[in-house]
């Protein structure tokens, strides 16, 4: 089964949709913003930093839950100068794109061991590699799956499982789409490939992970060229 959150919105919903027309069994949570078409009944309301909403989904589940395959796209941002940033706003960022991908995480692991099977994808960013002003809670946040990504690794390896980071750059989908035109056009200038991502690469690239057993721990790059 494949576990999307986020996934009301942005890649998250276009990855499930995907692999719901493909035939798949899917799942995916929504947080603040409720689905809004007929793939509703694919959804549960799921806050990923409670470990009791977690718990509920799951059981919701029940015994759905084989050949898991987690699909981490819900997070959240925050952009403030670091000498002007409220602590606990810049706090709740990591709660959600770190700790709660944790929490996920640690909640599926003892059924992915026991099955022997498990593929677990993170979404990362550019961001967290290229200094972007203003950016701190979210860069952080995006930085610390990196070594929580190998350390989960080296741990499941044996078990069949692996776990792997996308680092995305601009795309044609998500948050994008609610930046200014004249900033999107800044951005757009400085990526080598000349304009935003088609969102099929991500697409491409879960596949890719998903049918791979022997890369694992990793963090790879989408993002044009840019850097």
């Amino acid at each position: 089964m494949i576990l999307i959150t986020g996934a009301s919105r942005g890649i998250g919903k276009y990855l499930l949709t995907h692999y719901h027309q493909a035939g798949f069994p899917v799942s995916g949570t929504w947080h603040s913003t409720p689905p809004e078409d007929d793939l509703a009944g694919h959804y549960h309301q799921v806050d990923i930093t409670d470990p009791l909403s977690i718990d509920h989904w799951l059981d919701a589940l029940g015994d759905r839950l084989s050949q898991l395959v987690l699909i981490n796209c819900a997070g959240s941002n925050y952009n403030a100068f670091a000498h002007k940033a409220n602590l606990k706003t810049w706090e709740k960022v990591l709660a959600t794109n770190l700790t709660g991908t944790f929490t996920l995480i640690r909640a599926l692991l003892p059924s992915m061991r026991e099955q022997g099977y498990g593929r677990i994808i993170n979404f990362s960013s550019i961001v967290a590699q290229s200094g972007v002003p203003g950016t701190s809670a979210y860069a952080a946040s995006k930085a610390g799956l990196w070594g929580m990504t190998k350390s989960i690794a080296a741990e499941n390896a044996s078990r069949g499982i692996t776990i792997n980071n996308l680092n995305l750059g601009y795309f044609d989908i998500g948050m994008i789409t609610e930046v200014p035109e004249a900033l999107r056009e800044v951005i757009r200038s400085r990526i080598p490939y000349g304009n935003f991502g088609d969102p099929v690469n991500i697409l491409n690239a879960v596949e890719f992970l998903i049918q791979s057993n022997y890369i694992n721990g990793s963090s790879i790059d989408i993002n044009g060229a840019l850097h």
